[in-house]
């Protein structure tokens, strides 16, 4: 049975928040992410491209251009994992700009900088271990921050929000890509897709049906569409819109800081 809003208001009052369709103690859940993303790094890229067919590069294409980085501005990319976005802006921003990978996850990271250098960007590009909900960089220093499916692994995401907001400049932009709530069309099929064939495939080729079954679950319980757009304004952020993907599976939110 899934969480509903009111009842994840409840857990956070009690000291506890969700971790898949599991309560767990607030302390506990960066730790249970931290043990899915060391399980999955190695194959990280891999399982994204079996189990989106692909689509997460086009995806991933789309924030990028809506981004717009030009020539020697500074970028911060979390949750930015093995580096597919931070490549990207690397290229955009270029010798004179500032790009920054960032992920809570060591093992993440160590993929991330593997994959730059043999991009042959990685001295364009800095790596730096931090939590989303205290960003330890000085307010406004950046002039694009962005998030791809890792939102809904943070805890306390109005603090993770808000921090975002503090590190941009003004007239800074926020991209959040994320998986979100598709058509009603698509939903029975895509829950059966990622109840049974995403944890089979897990097991089958990451050796991991536990920690799949755990990313499904995880993206039942992120904010919708116009739930995250009413946090993100809650932060701070104006001119706050969403781009709905491939049906509202996944959904790229932008807000400024003016």
């Amino acid at each position: 049975m899934l969480i509903g809003r009111s009842q994840r208001i409840d857990l956070m009052k009690e000291n506890t928040t969700h971790f898949g369709f599991q309560t767990v103690p607030l302390s506990d859940k960066t730790r249970r992410v931290k043990g899915v993303f060391d399980s999955v790094a190695s194959r990280y890229d891999l399982m994204n491209d079996l189990m989106s067919g692909g689509l997460h590069r086009l995806w991933k294409r789309f924030a990028i251009g809506q981004a717009a980085v030009r020539r020697g501005q500074s970028v911060l990319d979390l949750a930015g994992g093995t580096g597919d976005l931070a490549r990207a802006f690397a290229r955009q921003a270029g010798p004179t700009g500032l790009v920054v990978l960032a992920d809570i996850n060591d093992r993440m990271l160590h993929e991330g900088r593997r994959r730059l250098v043999d991009a042959g960007v990685g001295e364009h590009v800095a790596i730096a271990q931090v939590d989303a909900e205290n960003l330890p960089f000085a307010s406004s220093s950046f002039d694009c921050v962005s998030i791809a499916f890792g939102l809904r692994n943070v805890t306390d995401k109005s603090a993770a929000l808000a921090s975002m907001y503090r590190a941009l400049k003004t007239g800074g932009k926020l991209l959040v890509l994320e998986f979100s709530k598709p058509a009603d069309a698509i939903k029975p099929a895509y829950d059966l897709y990622s109840f049974k064939v995403l944890p089979l495939m897990g097991k089958l080729v990451a050796n991991d049906e536990e920690s799949y079954r755990y990313l499904a679950e995880s993206i039942r319980m992120h904010p919708n569409q116009e739930t995250l757009l009413k946090l993100m304004e809650q932060a701070g952020f104006h001119r706050c819109r969403y781009h709905n993907l491939a049906g509202g599976i996944v959904a790229l939110h932008v807000g400024y800081k003016v």
